[in-house]
């Protein structure tokens, strides 16, 4: 009988979802699985060994082992007629049934879950129709009201909950070219825990009726172990002012990542996933933004945030003793963390992310500062309004889209202004031009004052500048001085060009006054009339004052109605 062997051996089996088949064997002690092409081995234990399932699965038939220690192994690849021999394997060697699963294939997709020992099951009518394995849950949220989203391990480096087994499981990323990243579950209605886990609801006066879906959240945190007890934060800051993603968070500091947790949002970073750390001085001296590069980005949906920004008041002091015993901070955490801090938020914060996730803090050039000696540059890309920051070896814009260009990746810079417009005298803009046409980046509105020190700072980094402005200038200001020559002799440049149209109409303006004031009530109601279907028109005009300077906007509003009057006058 093949029984009296020491092993059995299947060829062509794919261990966890494994790009490439290997050879598994089974003996007494337990099993192993080699991949063909060479490489770490799998073992697993015989007392680890818990109950076993066969079932169809995508390359043949698998064999689905359910751990002790709560672990799961899969095996794929079996053919159905080694059914007869596995069966006797695990019951001869391993004193368990080989329990045979089948799957629902009416293609529903609704049905109920059920929270396994080590894996979220979905049955449609009694029957599973896939299972989703705690160990590669990477993070769960509250998406919208009676919505759940579930994220999975991406990439090699998730050591999936540090489960053991787990060897073959962090390589699952690896298995394909697309990888499924995220999941949703509807789920409406209230119940009670007892409902859900046909567990014991403890106090049942509290327990009575709770929103389903809340219930799912919390029982897939404390299955999935992605929320660590609370005894393993290190520290904890509460209501922090995020700029990227926008809101409030509390920040939960662990040994190897930490937790970012919001009113709806809940996010799990791991350190190792923080590739940049910049600590950028917002130029209003009041505030100090931490920007945080990701890589893989944040994600919430289908947006992905590859920068976190934070926003502190920079005087805002703290008072911190950290959550380590005294062998920690003398052991693992010496001269990366104290176990006292008492100073300004903002650089506990730096310090101990620097401490946790062993990154270089990035800070503004010394070498630029703008006209006012500050390091941030006020400026927008496209209409959304930020702050340029000129480091050692790239350029920063935050908040939102925060972009980081390298200076490696610069062809050339250069400065421009858009448009004749006479304002735009007083700002210009820096287009970036990215090497092997990767595209450019627009910076605009930056204050004419910092022309000198921006163009000094790129020479001395060896970026190649083109200047189109000086020669347009040149130009313009010849053309001004006529008109300021015709207007006044001492009037100066600066508040004519900025005021725009603003002051030009004046003369006429009043005349159009004297002459219509009879009529001024039709005019009224005919202008309204005319105006029904230009809403948009004017709200864009609206925009544009809120965007220069708020103390012009009253000048900018009385030279707004004349003009269209003039319009039915002539």
């Amino acid at each position: 009988m093949s029984m009296m062997l020491h092993s059995e051996n299947f060829d062509n089996i794919y261990l966890d979802l494994s790009k490439e088949n290997g050879k598994c064997r089974f003996a007494e002690n337990g099993l192993g699985w080699k991949p063909a092409g060479g490489g770490e081995a799998f073992t697993l234990d015989q007392s680890n060994i818990g109950n076993a399932q066969w079932s169809r699965a995508a390359k043949g038939y698998e064999v689905k082992i359910l751990q002790r220690n709560s672990g799961i192994t899969q095996l794929d690849g079996f053919q159905q007629e080694d059914y007869e021999r596995l069966s006797k394997i695990f019951k001869n060697w391993y004193s368990t049934n080989l329990e045979n699963k089948e799957h629902s294939l009416r293609g529903w997709n609704w049905g109920k879950t059920e929270f396994g020992k080590a894996e979220l099951t979905f049955n449609v009518q009694n029957r599973p129709s896939f299972e989703v394995p705690y160990s590669e849950i990477s993070n769960t949220n509250l998406a919208g009201r009676n919505e759940i989203a579930i994220e999975f391990a991406v990439g090699e480096g998730d050591k999936t909950n540090g489960q053991n087994g787990a060897s073959g499981k962090g390589k699952r990323a690896t298995a394909g070219t697309d990888q499924l990243v995220e999941m949703r579950f509807y789920i409406p209605g209230t119940t009670t825990r007892k409902a859900a886990e046909g567990g014991d609801a403890g106090s049942d006066a509290d327990e009575e009726e709770k929103n389903a879906v809340a219930l799912f959240y919390d029982t897939l945190i404390e299955k999935a172990e992605i929320g660590e007890t609370a005894g393993d934060t290190i520290a904890t800051f509460l209501d922090v002012l995020h700029l990227t993603p926008r809101g409030r968070f509390d920040i939960d500091m662990y040994d190897a990542s930490f937790r970012l947790r919001g009113k709806t949002y809940d996010y799990k970073i791991q350190y190792e996933a923080i590739k940049k750390f910049m600590v950028l001085p917002k130029p209003d001296d009041l505030h100090c933004m931490l920007c945080i590069g990701l890589d893989p980005p944040l994600r919430q949906g289908q947006t992905r945030y590859p920068f976190i920004v934070m926003q502190f008041k920079q005087d805002e002091e703290v008072t911190l003793d950290l959550n380590i015993t005294e062998e920690e901070l003398n052991g693992k955490y010496k001269d990366k963390l104290s176990g006292h801090y008492e100073q300004p938020l903002h650089q506990v914060v730096t310090y101990i992310f620097k401490g946790l996730a062993n990154k270089k803090i990035t800070t503004p050039a010394k070498d630029f500062t703008t006209h006012r000696q500050q390091y941030g540059i006020k400026c927008s890309i496209k209409a959304s309004e930020g702050f340029l920051y000129c480091l050692e070896k790239a350029f920063m814009f935050v908040p939102k889209p925060a972009t980081y260009i390298s200076y490696e990746q610069t062809q050339s810079i250069t400065f421009s202004r858009v448009g004749g417009a006479v304002s735009a005298l007083s700002t210009f803009d820096i287009t970036v031009l990215l090497k092997n046409g990767a595209g450019s980046s627009q910076f605009s509105n930056i204050n004419r004052e910092d022309l000198k020190a921006l163009e000094d700072f790129f020479k001395l980094k060896g970026l190649r500048v083109k200047n189109e402005i000086d020669e347009d200038a040149n130009l313009l200001a010849a053309a001004m001085r006529d008109e300021v020559m015709d207007s006044s002799e001492d009037e100066v440049v600066g508040p004519k060009a900025d005021r725009g149209s603003a002051d030009e109409d004046d003369e006429s303006v009043d005349d159009d006054f004297k002459e219509e004031s009879d009529s001024d009530v039709a005019e009224e109601y005919d202008s309204n009339h005319e105006s029904d279907g230009s809403g948009s028109a004017e709200s864009d005009v609206d925009n544009q004052v809120d965007e220069d300077d708020e103390d012009e906007e009253a000048g900018d509003a009385e030279a707004e109605a004349p003009p269209k009057k003039k319009k039915k006058t002539s």
